[in-house]
C-alpha cells in the first residue's frame, strides 16, 4: 500500500506563489507517473499537471506558464511549483501517482490553497 503525504498549501495573495510537495512510501517511485489535481469549490476534480516516470511533463491549459511539476527520485517526493497565482486556483489540491501498466493509483489527502487579497 502507497502512502501520500503532501505539504505547502495555505493562503497567499493575487501573484504569489506556492510550492506543494508530495512524499511517497514504498520503494517504486522512480517507475511511477506523478500528477496534481485540484477541486475548487463546488466544481469535478480536474487534472492540473502530470510528470511521467521518464520526465515528461503535461499541463492543463489553464496553468501552462505558470505552474512546474518536478520530481526528486531519491527523496520519493513531486512537487508543483505555482507561480503567478490567480483567485481562481483557489482549490483543494491533490496528489496522484499512478502505477504505469497496472493502472492502480493512489491519492493523497489533499492540501488547500486559497488565493486572496
Amino acid at each position: 500500500q502507497v502512502q501520500l503525504a503532501e505539504s505547502g498549501g495555505g493562503l497567499v495573495q493575487p501573484g504569489g506563489s506556492l510550492r506543494l510537495s508530495c512524499e511517497a512510501s514504498g520503494s517504486m517511485f522512480s517507475i511511477v507517473h506523478m500528477g496534481w489535481y485540484r477541486q475548487p469549490p463546488g466544481k469535478q476534480r480536474e487534472l492540473v499537471a502530470r510528470i511521467t516516470s521518464g520526465g515528461s511533463t503535461f499541463y492543463a491549459d489553464s496553468v501552462k506558464g505558470r505552474f512546474t511539476i518536478s520530481r526528486d527520485n531519491a527523496k520519493n517526493t513531486a512537487y508543483l511549483q505555482m507561480n503567478s497565482l490567480k483567485p481562481e486556483d483557489t482549490a483543494v489540491y491533490y496528489c496522484n501517482l499512478l502505477v504505469p501498466f497496472r493502472g492502480t493509483e493512489y491519492w493523497g489527502q489533499g492540501t488547500q490553497v486559497t488565493v486572496s487579497s
